[in-house]
């Protein structure tokens, strides 16, 4: 379709506006977007599901820290509470946004690292069974991990075939698991159409058939509340620098059941997962609880900024930001219905607001293009091969009209190459 061929849709895309207008003035959430740190030349960012946005508390914070503990303290600080940062700050995340009461999580390594960690300890609890279960549109991390784990231990891989457009479901489930099942890893939010996973149903269907459950819910910690404990969760791994805006490279944070943890042993026995490191025993000696699934020198600087995310998701409560996340995700499927497809876009997310987590898949054949020149207008989404542009939508950080200034530059840049 040329652009002369085009409809007209100066009246709706007014309508669009006027919304957007009006949705900003009704959130309850809108005075939150002034404690993030301004970014110069920016329209819209669009990418709050793969990196958060800085606080402006923990600018200050990360300067603090520096003059305040690093340099007056210096190795006397790792007895001063760095040490105990790990847990302190993973019992945090249980409460915040996992629904996980303390001991049972812990912060520390990439989300690669323990994942790693938690499918060697689990499988090892699992010898006389032979096969590992993860659907084929999991993230790459996952999938890559688990191909080694397999090849290392000599267990079979058996693939969960789902619909791209959604996700792992308990019927496609039911079809894999057998009694050679050790361990399933599904992602609670998938990292393309943003499916959210009925984690209710499919622990429970997992803990009858006798495997183990691992859950990634690093593109839903922060933006969907979590009931880790009530679900009867088995172990999970998530990371913190999307909407938990620890910043570039911040650490993972992984959740070991208290009624598995006498059960299962981690394979990286590095000096701080210690019972006592300091004695610099000749042989290792586990920690109890959740130390011991720590290897080396905790990533203290990576903690300092998840801290005051945490306190304000604490502050507003993750249910009023799921909320805010499904008002924002709707409104994106409303423009690009309307406004979008006529131009072959097409959404490549579930419609249901239930099934749906903090961002919205956009696919069309020219994004792959169309994305570099949106960043260089100061439109920030990301791009995922083939043809995927993701809309991610932080609800603390985003508003409506924002949202709608980006939403209009993709048509643009779009209209602009017909």
């Amino acid at each position: 379709m040329t652009a002369d061929a085009l409809p007209d849709l100066h009246d709706l895309d007014v309508q669009f506006e006027r919304e957007a207008v009006r949705l900003d003035e009704t959130d309850p959430l809108a005075a939150h977007r002034d404690r993030f740190v301004p970014t110069p030349g920016l329209v819209a960012y669009l990418d709050g599901n793969s990196l958060g946005r800085p606080l402006i508390a923990s600018a200050d914070r990360l300067s603090r820290f520096t003059g305040e503990v690093w340099a007056p303290r210096l190795i006397r600080a790792w007895e001063e509470g760095m040490l105990d940062l790990p847990v302190t700050v993973g019992d945090e995340i249980g409460r915040v946004a996992l629904g996980a009461a303390p001991g049972q999580t812990v912060v520390g390594d990439s989300t690669t690292v323990l994942l790693y960690k938690l499918v060697r300890a689990a499988i090892a609890a699992r010898p006389d069974r032979t096969d590992i279960v993860l659907d084929a549109e999991n993230f790459p991390t996952d999938r890559f991990v688990l191909e080694g784990v397999a090849a290392e231990t000599g267990r079979t891989l058996r693939w969960l075939e789902v619909d791209p457009d959604a996700g792992p479901t308990a019927d496609a489930l039911t079809a894999v698991l057998s009694r050679d099942t050790a361990l399933v890893v599904l992602s609670a939010v998938s990292y393309r159409s943003a499916f959210l996973a009925d984690v209710t149903g499919i622990s429970a269907l997992v803990a009858q058939s006798g495997a183990l459950l691992l859950w990634d819910l690093s593109h839903a910690t922060g933006v969907v509340p979590m009931h880790l404990d009530v679900d009867g969760v088995d172990l999970a791994v998530g990371c913190t620098y999307k909407y938990v805006n620890g910043g570039p490279g911040s650490p993972a944070f992984a959740y070991v059941a208290a009624r598995l943890q006498p059960l299962l042993r981690q394979p990286i026995q590095g000096w701080l997962g210690a019972a006592d490191p300091f004695a610099m025993e000749e042989r290792y000696r586990p920690a109890v609880g959740m130390r011991a699934y720590l290897s080396g020198t905790p990533p203290v600087l990576g903690m300092l900024a998840m801290q005051d995310m945490l306190q304000l998701l604490d502050a507003v409560g993750l249910d009023a930001v799921r909320t805010k996340s499904m008002l924002l995700t709707a409104y994106t499927i409303r423009y690009a219905d309307a406004m979008l497809a006529p131009l072959g876009v097409r959404v490549a997310s579930p419609r249901d607001p239930q099934r749906l987590g903090g961002h919205v898949m956009l696919e069309h054949p020219d994004f792959r293009e169309v994305v570099p020149r949106l960043w260089r207008a100061g439109v920030i989404p990301d791009f995922r091969a083939p043809n995927g542009l993701r809309v991610g939508l932080s609800p603390l950080s985003t508003g409506f009209v924002e949202l709608y200034r980006g939403l209009t530059a993709i048509r643009n840049e779009l209209v602009a190459g017909q």
